[in-house]
């Protein structure tokens, strides 16, 4: 992988100017919305075990069964939704008092048997199968969580032949197996899980599963992924001492960060590029100050998003993080300061979820009877509204725009760019548990991520092109060579067309990329003297007389819990979202203390003047374009999966949160969408390493061959050389155009790449000046895209053999002669 210079640290700069504008080119927007008054009530993960950290006192017993249900008490995995975590690992946790019954667990379906010998054994005691059937359910239960399905295997694990036979006793074999080294893992994930650990429990005639199991596992960072120092060490070098190639990655967020590791692990060399002076993307964590008060303000991703099975929750545990529980009280108030009727907000929030059943009643009616219809969620919710008088009243109807506010908050648009049929279609992943706040900010998890990392700062990508050679990417007057490119770019980024393919992208993946909606989101901190609102509290809202601004200001966090000191973040969606980046900073701060200060000052608190104030603006950010992505009419969750696509033989991959179909939009689903194409990008380059002994000569020899004929082209200018059809001299016979990138000879790693065009065309393209312009008319103009050595058409191929078969012809000629 070729660069000029050695990756940088990125600089922070705080200033102390009491308001910023957090605009160009660094700011970004809230990757995990929540919703509040709707947070889960499942708790949270169990605490970690000490049991792996020390493998010679783990017990040996066997049973008949795959697993052992002779584990101690200690490290027993329990169920991730049924275990309150320690007082300990909770910052401020509520008060005690009259313990109120929670909602009902939530029913996950489960086979009755998973593993089918468990009630065929005699030998075994009742008491011990009951016992051992119970360990099974739990640890299904935590894979389940994960997001493994309950009795049946991935579309990953089916690709990678992790069971001979698709169905069948091993494959329930396998699933219990696989379940149980998981959960032993997650019950300390601070310590590396190794296979001779994983196989102490369970039978030995199932080494086979275990081998499967625990490659696939490992392979796909479900386990043994993170930042624990028992962690970090061994996963810097290639696992079974292969070097398998070179990635560039685009992007040192989440999704490129995690990938990074995961692929150093894997035995590939890593480089990544990102145009901003910091890692983390929309992660940002600004440091706030002055007075003596400090604080640490999320202007980014903020919320975990449910902690059963989100892998942030591990992080967490690894460096030692308390989890803050965003609490589910969230105080309303009127334009005029007054708190809400309590009686009338429950009325209306229950008319607004009649509203939302309502809609997925007529969309599933309409998805059955009329195909490929679809309408803007608003529109559907305003009809219903109308029908059943919903919402008459004025402060009914201002009730009922804040709920729309929070909808639009938690799809980062406006409810009339909403798929009614799509715009949810990620709700039955949606991971359980708490809804957490990390104190000091989510950009400890960035650092620690980035640690150790080859990043170059400040390298803006302008152009990825790619063939069967492999990729050249141009960032910030510079050539970086590989064998692989990932990009995690923001959707924005790629739907603004900020970075240039060649050849161009599948149609395709460019219409998903355009159905897609991204959306935005803003955000206003305050750092304050002292805390006037109080701690009871994490959330409360404000109410707007105008429904087109029902999203200015509208809820605001309190994160004087978690940052260090008294800060409140106020948060704008919707319609206001894209009016407020036309608003100065000092105007926007100003109607925030207003209505603080209606809010409290009749209340006899006072308001003081802010120490500091940041406000965002992600839709102006460079390198975002927006805060999260979103379903919008005409899309669906399909182009999720069309986004993930990988492009150009194995050569182009993509993550990020736009590409995640089951967790878009969040923090946990650019994590996942990174492992996702670390693990994809090990496959292919396994599967081209396989393929390549027999391929290899061949393939040798037709390069060979090109180049060869290339070495006397019959016309070149500048980085275009042309190949002319001898048994023609038409002009609009064809011609044989390559075009090379990188370094000057083929044999020292250049990429080329290659179109069919006339001779005609050739002719002008050599009487423009400048590779870039001559890059402009041949796509631009000419319409023609650029392929790799395999994408040759069939009429190239046959050009190609007869410039090869008259060049022969020739040199016999000579030799005669």
């Amino acid at each position: 992988m070729e660069a000029t210079n050695t990756p940088q640290d990125p600089s922070d700069s705080n200033p102390n100017d009491v308001i910023s504008d957090d605009s160009l080119p660094d700011t970004d927007a809230t990757l995990s919305p929540i919703p509040p008054g709707n947070h889960p009530n499942d708790s949270q993960p169990s605490p970690e075990s000490q049991s792996l950290g020390n493998p010679s006192t783990a017990p040996q017993t066997t049973l008949e069964a795959p697993i052992s249900d002779s584990l101690d008490e200690s490290s027993e995995p329990v169920p991730e939704e049924t275990v309150d975590e320690p007082a300990q690992n909770r910052v401020n946790p509520p008060e005690s008092g009259p313990t109120e019954p929670g909602p009902p667990t939530r029913k996950r379906r489960r086979r009755k048997k998973f593993f089918t010998e468990l009630n065929g054994n005699p030998s075994v005691a009742k008491s011990r199968r009951a016992d051992l059937a119970k360990e099974v359910d739990i640890e299904a239960l935590i894979a389940v969580s994960v997001g493994f399905p309950v009795d049946s295997l991935t579309e990953e694990e089916i690709e990678g032949n992790v069971v001979p036979t698709v169905g069948g006793s091993e494959q329930a074999n396998y699933i219990v197996v696989r379940n149980h080294i998981l959960a032993r893992w997650r019950s300390n994930v601070s310590v590396w899980l190794t296979r001779e650990h994983a196989l102490e429990s369970i039978r030995s005639e199932h080494k086979g599963l275990v081998d499967s199991a625990y490659r696939f596992l490992l392979e796909h960072g479900y386990i043994n992924f993170g930042v624990g120092p028992a962690i970090k060490e061994p996963k810097l070098r290639s696992f079974d001492g292969v070097e398998r190639g070179n990635v560039v990655i685009v992007g040192a967020g989440l999704a490129g960060l995690i990938a990074a590791r995961q692929l150093v692990f894997l035995g590939f060399k890593v480089v990544i590029l990102e145009g901003r002076a910091r890692p983390g993307g929309r992660v940002k964590t600004k440091k706030m100050m002055g007075d003596g008060a400090e604080a640490a303000a999320d202007l980014g991703g903020s919320v975990l998003t449910g902690i059963n099975g989100n892998p942030l929750g591990v992080l967490a545990r690894q460096l030692g993080l308390p989890l803050h529980k965003v609490r589910d009280i969230c105080p309303l108030y009127l334009p005029d300061g007054k708190a809400v009727d309590s009686e009338i907000d429950s009325r209306v929030e229950v008319s607004f979820n009649k509203l939302l059943d309502r809609v997925c009643k007529l969309r599933q009616t309409m998805i059955e009877e009329v195909k490929s219809v679809d309408v803007a969620l608003g529109t559907a919710l305003e009809a219903f509204r109308r029908v059943y008088g919903v919402a008459k009243d004025p402060q009914e109807r201002m009730l009922l725009d804040w709920h729309l506010a929070n909808l639009e908050y938690a799809n980062a648009s406006l409810m009339s760019n909403l798929s009614m049929a799509y715009w949810d279609q990620d709700d039955p992943y949606e991971m359980g548990g708490d809804h957490c706040f990390i104190p000091g900010g989510n950009e400890t998890f960035v650092r620690a991520l980035a640690e150790d990392l080859p990043i170059f700062y400040e390298r803006t990508v302008e152009s990825i092109r790619y063939g069967t050679d492999g990729v050249l990417v141009y960032a910030g007057g510079q050539e970086f060579r590989g064998d692989m490119v990932l990009c995690t770019v923001p959707l924005g980024v790629l739907k603004k067309g900020s970075i240039e393919f060649v050849p161009e992208l599948p149609q395709r993946k460019r219409d998903a990329i355009q159905r897609l909606g991204f959306g935005l989101l803003n955000k206003v901190a305050i750092l304050f003297p002292y805390n006037f609102w109080g701690g009871d509290i994490d959330t409360f809202g404000h109410l707007s007389e105008d429904p087109s601004m029902r999203g200015e200001f509208f809820l605001f966090y309190s994160y004087s819990s978690v940052s260090g000191g008294p800060l409140l973040v106020a948060l704008v969606a919707g319609d206001a979202a894209i009016r407020f980046e036309l608003m100065s900073p000092v105007e926007s701060v100003g109607r925030v203390l207003d209505i603080l200060r209606g809010i409290f000052n009749p209340k006899g608190i006072a308001v003081p003047d802010p120490i500091q104030a940041v406000c965002t603006r992600w839709g102006k950010d460079n390198f975002a374009y927006g805060s999260y992505s979103y379903v919008a009419v005409g899309s669906s969750g399909d182009d999720y999966d069309l986004l993930a696509e990988s492009v150009g033989d194995g050569r182009v991959f993509f993550a990020g949160e736009a590409t995640n179909k089951q967790y878009p939009a969040t923090m946990h689903g650019a994590f996942l969408s990174g492992m996702r194409e670390a693990a994809n990008i090990f496959r292919v380059a396994r599967r081209r390493s396989l393929s390549s002994a027999d391929k290899l000569n061949d393939v040798t020899e037709e390069v060979d061959d090109l180049n060869k004929l290339f070495d006397a082209p019959d016309s070149t200018f500048g980085s275009f050389s042309v190949l002319f059809d001898p048994g023609s001299n038409d002009i609009e016979a064809n011609s044989l155009l390559r075009v090379k990138f990188g370094v000057d000879k083929v044999e020292l790693g250049c990429l080329c790449l290659y179109a069919l065009i006339s001779r005609k065309r050739a002719m002008e393209l050599g009487g423009i000046d400048g590779d870039v312009n001559r890059m402009k008319v041949l796509n631009q103009e000419f319409g023609v895209g650029l392929v790799g050595r395999k994408g040759l058409s069939d009429a190239a191929k046959s050009l190609v053999t007869c410039i090869k078969l008259a060049r022969s012809n020739q040199s016999g000629g000579n030799q005669v002669q």
